[in-house]
């Protein structure tokens, strides 16, 4: 019942990429169960005590994992050593009676075979000394999934904090979300419990068998799901950009892949680990993000993200971008949100790259600097930008000197750039206009003995000024 499935469509991205010609060594996972013996487990559920109900249906389920490769199991009893007694309760009363192994489980049936519920509800307790169940993890060595399966009838009679102890078990990364199974609880008894982990309510006997089946199983199981990328009109068709997943807890890295279509042109069927509420964030530009993206085990899940692209194609006007030009290529264009400043992306002209749907504002690196606001990028579609070839100025000096170059709009002059101080031979590239170069060499000392010159920028073509 309880089969693994074999990721071999998506890699977890801590594997190196030289292993992705391989198959990827399935992880070890580790399943603690920490389970309530306490007094309150001799009540009648349904027509037997809840502690025979619940060690039947466990020790069932256990028999189904018998022999499952990869897997370790551990024991962890509570409320079971110390009987209360005029009023009087042990909360030290937990013990890790099984530890792990791959064998463990006949000394799991012998140990709840032979259990005697005594004792109080010791939750954190016995939750804080789990953290030290699991053996440590090797460096560079084996992944490895710590689990902890909580199966109580009871809340925290130690008045301790069992969400906190939760909390910094899963900051530190010693062990996944928990499974709470809530057994008979009252309703005012599972609100404080589900904070620990995902909770699950067994309010009938029936219903425990159905939870611990549907536990177990996503704790052992990988699942399959796709990420569909969709287009402004919902089509999942968008592909072919990184998208990364994160464990939402810690903010580790899961999964890093390129999103793919399969070769029925769908979006590609990836195995991912139900047990982690995933951050994703497709790396378009700009970003999208999606948090809380939770997989239901045991189907097939899709996760769809708004993610519509178009084109933008920046072009330098004579100069097919199929052909490309270095001098082309050198001038870069920044990016920005539709009025606003922040720099979304650098682009070079003679390059297309994709965006998402929207409008955003252009500023080119040239001489002098353009702006181009309000381009829209449409769903599918390749908008293209084309700005003037530039001209070439070639400035030869008798002598380096201070000096810039301005850009003549209309009786006003517009700085464009400085003279090179330390060099007599300059070359720039200047957008087609007209100019006026001031210069005044380092030799002269009388502000009169600045030298002013005005040119014309041709498309292409070449100037020279001689100082």
């Amino acid at each position: 019942m309880f089969r693994r499935r074999i990721a071999v469509l998506l890699l977890p991205a801590i594997l190196p990429f030289a292993a992705l010609a391989q198959e990827p060594e399935r992880p070890l996972t580790r399943m603690l169960f920490v389970f309530d013996a306490s007094n309150s487990m001799n009540a009648f559920w349904g027509n037997q005590p809840k502690i025979n109900t619940a060690r039947t249906l466990l020790l069932k389920s256990l028999a189904e994992l018998e022999g499952q490769p990869d897997l370790e199991i551990a024991l962890r009893l509570y409320g079971h050593q110390t009987r209360i007694e005029a009023g009087k309760q042990d909360c030290d009363d937990t013990k890790l009676e099984v530890p792990f192994s791959a064998n463990s489980i006949p000394s799991i049936r012998r140990t709840l075979e032979q259990v005697r519920c005594l004792g109080t509800t010791p939750i954190a307790r016995s939750l804080e000394k789990s953290g030290g169940d699991f053996p440590p993890l090797e460096r560079g060595g084996r992944q490895v999934r710590n689990i902890i399966i909580l199966i109580t009838d009871g809340i925290e009679a130690c008045d301790e904090d069992p969400c906190a102890v939760s909390r910094a078990l899963q900051a530190k990364g010693i062990v996944l979300k928990p499974f709470v199974i809530g057994v008979g609880l009252e309703d005012g008894q599972k609100y404080s419990l589900q904070c620990v982990g995902t909770y699950y309510d067994a309010s009938t006997p029936e219903l425990f068998e159905q939870v611990l089946q549907v536990v177990v199983t996503q704790a052992l199981n990988s699942t399959t799901a796709e990420i569909d990328l969709l287009t402004d009109d919902g089509k999942p068709t968008e592909t072919d950009v990184p998208v990364t997943l994160y464990d939402q807890k810690t903010g580790s890295v899961k999964y890093h892949i390129v999103h793919t279509m399969n070769d029925r042109n769908v979006p590609d069927t990836l195995s991912i680990d139900p047990i982690f509420t995933y951050r994703l964030v497709v790396h378009s530009i700009p970003p999208v993000e999606r948090s809380d993206v939770k997989l239901m085990p045991g189907i097939h899940n899709k996760i769809p993200v708004s993610a519509g692209q178009g084109g933008l194609e920046l072009k330098v006007q004579g100069i097919p971008n199929e052909i490309g030009w270095n001098d082309a290529k050198a001038i870069q264009c920044l990016v920005h949100p539709n009025d606003a400043e922040a720099i979304l992306h650098v682009q070079q002209m003679g390059t297309t790259e994709r965006y998402r749907t929207g409008t955003y504002d252009l500023e080119i690196l040239s001489l002098p600097r353009m702006r181009i606001n309000d381009v829209v990028i449409k769903q599918g579609v390749t908008t293209p930008v084309q700005i003037p070839q530039p001209g070439v100025l070639n400035v030869q000096l008798a002598n380096a000197g201070d000096g810039a170059i301005f850009q003549k709009d209309g009786s006003n002059l517009v700085w464009v750039t400085d003279l090179d101080v330390r060099s007599v031979q300059q070359q720039f590239r200047l957008l087609p206009g007209s100019y006026q170069v001031i210069y005044r060499s380092t030799n002269a000392r009388k502000t009169e003995f600045s030298i002013v010159k005005d040119l014309t920028i041709a498309p292409g073509r070449s100037e020279t000024l001689n100082f």
